[in-house]
């Protein structure tokens, strides 16, 4: 039974996997520990065996359940069907926020949110873009067409919530200034992550962890360690960890590059567990919002080597010496060996702890994001 003040809430998002789902899972557990009533709709044919105890986690926080239904990555046929479902799913938990995450989860709670608004439901409707259109180029005809379709979105959001301010400056330099609403509420981990985790003594050199696509460097994170084994002089043990449409072609990538002996890849596994292996974790992804794996490895006080890309400068500081440019693995190779070379180079280079927590919890993210919501709630 909803209590009085209390919000239904429902997040709308296609792939439970990443830094998303990361995302909602921390607020679903915050929201629903202060009160309110919280639902998921996301995608069936995504994720593995880790998402799946991911969700037995997190389902005691779900009063209004785990619905999923097939939600393809690209633009397809099956839209119609996706956007249906999910449609009939939504009228019948009735939300008083429907809030949509990355592009096709915005897509759909907007218009979805809009049709239950001419049915006279009182339902405000919430984006956060979490990246997402933002990768898409203004130069193609593909990116124009989406920018295009985010401004027609506006005028169906009552707010959009960013992750960090360089998110929101490359929507504004891509779509323009939202006509809607908008706010940053940085991204934030959970009190009980910020606790050092000892690296196990057969621990690895280098560590990646995330999804193996491109966008996110394993290619790079390879070339590089290949690099780095000749700067440091030695040979060396790294790990990769993650799933994804591309495993195959990074590991013909090792076997090329002779590695395949020194770099292992392993199945996606609890974060905690995937710390453990290594003091050094790499993140060279050509692209990012605010990416979690950073925010969790420095919460574990590790070394984190990674991309200027995103709102990753907000976290690690914008002349951090830990930042490389993006798809650059010469330089990448550099900073890694200069980390193992140098002793307390990790220690000297990451940003204090304690401004780091005040800034990046998870506690602050739902505080802040419950306060947006509020602002926009329709009442009769």
């Amino acid at each position: 039974m909803q209590q009085p003040g209390s919000l239904r809430i429902i997040h709308c998002f296609r792939s439970p996997i990443g830094g998303i789902f990361r995302h909602v899972r921390d607020l679903a557990e915050y929201h629903s520990r202060a009160g309110h009533q919280v639902g998921i709709v996301c995608d069936s044919s995504t994720g593995s065996e880790h998402e799946d105890r991911l969700f037995e986690q997190i389902s005691p926080y779900l009063s209004l359940g785990l619905t999923r239904i097939p939600i393809r990555r690209s633009i397809s046929p099956g839209d119609l069907s996706a956007l249906i479902k999910s449609y009939k799913k939504i009228e019948e938990l009735q939300p008083d926020i429907l809030h949509g995450h990355g592009a096709k989860g915005g897509v759909l709670a907007r218009i979805i949110g809009s049709a239950l608004r001419v049915k006279k439901y009182r339902v405000s409707r919430f984006y956060s873009p979490h990246g997402g259109s933002l990768h898409f180029s203004g130069a193609k005809i593909s990116g124009k067409a989406v920018f295009a379709i985010e401004r027609v979105l506006e005028h169906m959001t009552e707010a959009i919530s960013f992750v960090c301010d360089y998110e929101r400056n490359a929507y504004e330099a891509k779509i323009g200034k939202p006509r809607c609403d908008s706010a940053r509420i940085y991204n934030g981990i959970s009190d009980g992550d910020f606790e050092p985790i000892p690296t196990d003594a057969d621990g690895v050199d280098l560590l990646y962890v995330g999804m193996l696509r491109d966008l996110k460097g394993p290619d790079v994170f390879i070339e590089a360690f290949a690099q780095a084994e000749k700067l440091v002089g030695r040979p060396l043990k790294g790990l990769v960890i993650g799933d994804g449409p591309d495993k195959a072609k990074y590991e013909r990538m090792l076997e090329q590059n002779g590695l395949s002996g020194r770099v292992s890849m392993l199945p996606a596994m609890p974060v905690k567990q995937a710390f453990a292996k290594s003091e050094i974790i790499v993140v060279p992804s050509r692209a990012e919002a605010m990416p979690y794996i950073v925010l969790e490895a420095l919460a574990a006080e590790k070394t984190v080597i990674a991309s200027r890309v995103g709102g990753i400068p907000e976290v690690l500081g914008q002349a951090s010496d830990a930042l490389v440019e993006p798809g650059n693995a010469g330089a990448l190779a550099s900073i890694m060996a200069k980390a193992l070379l140098t002793p307390g180079w990790g220690r000297d280079t990451m940003p204090r702890r304690e401004q780091f927590q005040s800034r990046f919890s998870a506690s602050v993210m739902a505080h802040e994001l419950e306060g947006l919501y509020r602002r926009h709630l329709i009442v009769s």
